[in-house]
């Protein structure tokens, strides 16, 4: 052991390291996503901080047969193994759980002392070396102490304040302008550039912090965001209608944004839901990939078919898809090699599986998945057409359900725009209560609509677990009567 990381390249390497009963970590990842790279080097870290264990990396994609063994179906993964049996796993990019969930396998280096990763210093940043530092300290402690608590802490407030304003026109988006990760990035590059405009990007992808942090910060869900004069703009239907209205010109020119004349934006002839075609493919082979991704209203690339998924990525898009309900069309890219590797010059994507909706490719698994958990997957295939139309009331009942304490108020908690909603914010901030809130002067539709939904004609309205409270006047009665909290919690 000693402290290094090993690249496994079979199973048979994996099985023999675990079946040795030694503490394990394996770390999946892929060359594609760069939250891999990120972990990786605080994966190398701990390998140091915790030379009793085998730290072994395995290339999700290349390594089939072991990223199945471990069902494996996003990267960056972690699985924990010990006495021979798996112990523990970890999606995503967390630095504090991995560090936390290292030390809880492998234990600390020396008897009777804390794990405390120290070299972690250069790699991951004095934000997550304090967090890291203060999980191994308290390393027998529940998960649920060691997780964030809501809200964000002045440093981080003051970090997204500075790239909010570090220029004039800032993009938070999924990759780089000249690299987006994601199709709704794509756009609204291209929305700029045709707007011949100067802006700055940061790559939410490359730092989890960020991209958490500012989701709520601007109380906006999902990326890109498009940012004026420190201002939220929004997002890429909102900055696509915009542009089409000739209203985003109209921002820039008020906000004294200097229109560079002398760029030279152009668009490929054949360019379509901002997938550049490559000269590199031949026209038959461009128009046969065309063909395929226009063939269904959903399409998915991938490997193996949907009842026979070849990966753990293209089996987790199709168990979402599933879950959606959307109905799709598949292509297994490992019976065609020409499509295979000409799908990624045309696409401008480089792995798989893709997913395209409308001819409009969406993205890989990680952004799917994403998408999942937001939500916003599920709202583009409303608005395509794909699923029907969602009703008020099918709205209304998920805002009702998004949080156990839910408030839905005129204003924002920190900027209430009556007395009466800020008369409850304040009960429940008093009390300790944690709460969503719903800003119903930014939305007629809900505001009319759950008057009618709950038989309550007046705002804010609380609810708790799907249950209305009442209104400011029974939510100051309850505080007074010293059960408010007891109500809430029950």
């Amino acid at each position: 052991m000693g402290g290094s990381v090993r690249d496994v390249k079979s199973k048979k390497e994996v099985d023999e390291v675990v079946r040795g009963g030694s503490p394990v970590v394996l770390h999946f990842w892929a060359s594609w996503c760069e939250a891999s790279k990120h972990m990786d080097q605080l994966f190398s870290h701990l390998s140091t901080d915790f030379p009793l264990a085998h730290f072994l990396r395995v290339e999700a994609e290349e390594q089939p047969e072991i990223s199945e063994a471990y069902s494996v179906s996003a990267v960056p993964y972690f699985v924990f193994c010990k006495d021979g049996k798996t112990f523990d796993t970890l999606e995503g990019a967390d630095p504090s759980s991995l560090a936390n969930k290292v030390a809880k396998v492998a234990g600390s280096p020396n008897p009777g002392e804390a794990a405390s990763p120290a070299s972690l210093g250069m790699a991951a940043g004095s934000a997550v070396l304090e967090t890291v530092k203060e999980l191994a300290k308290e390393n027998d402690s529940s998960k649920e102490k060691s997780q964030v608590q809501p809200g964000l802490s002045g440093p981080l407030k003051k970090r997204l304040q500075q790239l909010m304003d570090s220029h004039p026109v800032m993009l938070f988006m999924k990759g780089s302008p000249e690299e987006p990760k994601c199709g709704f990035s794509r756009k609204v590059v291209d929305v700029l550039k045709k707007e011949k405009v100067k802006f700055g990007s940061f790559d939410i992808l490359s730092d989890l912090e960020v991209r958490d942090g500012l989701k709520k910060f601007s109380n906006w869900p999902t990326y890109p965001q498009l940012y004026c004069k420190g201002e939220l703009l929004g997002g890429c239907d909102i900055v696509i209608a915009m542009h089409e209205s000739g209203e985003l010109q109209q921002v820039f020119k008020d906000h004294g944004i200097d229109i560079n004349d002398d760029a030279k934006v152009t668009e490929p002839e054949n360019a379509k839901g901002g997938i550049s075609k490559s000269t590199d493919l031949s026209t038959t082979l461009s128009s046969r990939l065309e063909s395929l991704i226009n063939s269904s209203p959903v399409m998915l690339f991938m490997k193996g078919k949907p009842d026979e998924p070849k990966c753990g990525f293209s089996r987790k898009v199709v168990e979402i898809l599933q879950q959606e309900n959307a109905n799709f069309e598949s292509y297994d890219i490992l019976t065609d090699e020409e499509v295979r590797q000409g799908l990624k010059v045309y696409s401008n994507w480089s792995s798989y599986p893709q997913l395209y909706i409308k001819g409009e490719l969406i993205g890989g698994s990680d952004i799917v998945l994403e998408m999942q958990k937001s939500g916003e997957l599920k709202k583009i295939l409303h608005e395509k057409g794909i699923l029907p139309k969602e009703t008020i009331q099918d709205r209304l009942k998920k805002l009702i359900t998004s949080s156990p304490v839910m408030l839905f108020m005129k204003g924002t908690p920190d900027a209430p725009r009556c007395g009466f909603s800020s008369k409850v914010v304040n009960a429940l901030r008093e009390e300790g209560v944690n709460f969503g809130y719903f800003d119903i002067l930014t939305d007629d539709e809900v505001r009319q609509g759950l008057k009618a939904f709950s038989n309550w004609p007046t705002y804010p309205q609380l609810y708790y677990k799907s249950e209305m409270i009442g209104g400011c006047d029974i939510v100051m009665e309850l505080r007074n009567n010293g059960e408010l909290k007891s109500t809430l919690s029950e």
